[in-house]
């Protein structure tokens, strides 16, 4: 699947709900994944893959969970704050310091439908919290300082421009 890039409509649009999850839920999921992983990625969401759905996929990011799909998430708590980069797959190239919370707790439904509830911290925290804010239209520059955005901005046009074919 194309990694949809910061300018197109879809990464600013909040997700539709899921309401029958089937078979072309279940292959997109396992289509994002395999996009993830070519990407060297460690999560993506289906805004990115220009699916307008709030369904989002996950590296393996602790020893006891497997790499997996979460269907209409939802942040029920969080605590603390942690400052650390991001980057993004819809924004290659651009990285910078992002404040997020250090622990969350997020419910949502698996590939069959059933209930699933994360209690995260850290580097998994921080990636749960990146996706759904896809999933809401919201993208990590839009987490930062109205100067930092400003310089990312700037950076991401000269690279844009650098990339362009002559």
């Amino acid at each position: 699947m194309d990694v949809r890039l910061l300018g197109d409509p879809v990464l600013r649009r909040r997700g539709d709900e899921i309401t029958n999850i089937d078979e072309s839920i279940r292959k997109l999921a396992a289509d994002m994944l395999e996009t993830m992983y070519a990407a060297e990625g460690i999560g993506l969401a289906a805004p990115q893959v220009g699916i307008s759905l709030r369904l989002f996929v996950m590296e393996a990011l602790e020893p006891e969970q497997e790499a997996r799909a979460v269907i209409n998430p939802v942040i029920t708590h969080k605590a603390g704050t942690d400052r650390d980069e991001e980057g993004c797959l819809s924004v290659p190239g651009l990285n910078a310091l992002v404040d997020r919370a250090e622990e969350i707790v997020m419910e949502g439904l698996d590939l069959e439908g059933e209930p699933i509830r994360i209690e995260a911290a850290g580097l998994l925290a921080r990636c749960i919290q990146h996706e759904v804010d896809h999933l809401d239209g919201i993208l990590f520059i839009d987490r930062v300082s109205p100067l930092q955005r400003k310089m990312l901005l700037g950076k991401w046009k000269k690279l844009q421009a650098e990339a362009a074919p002559p």
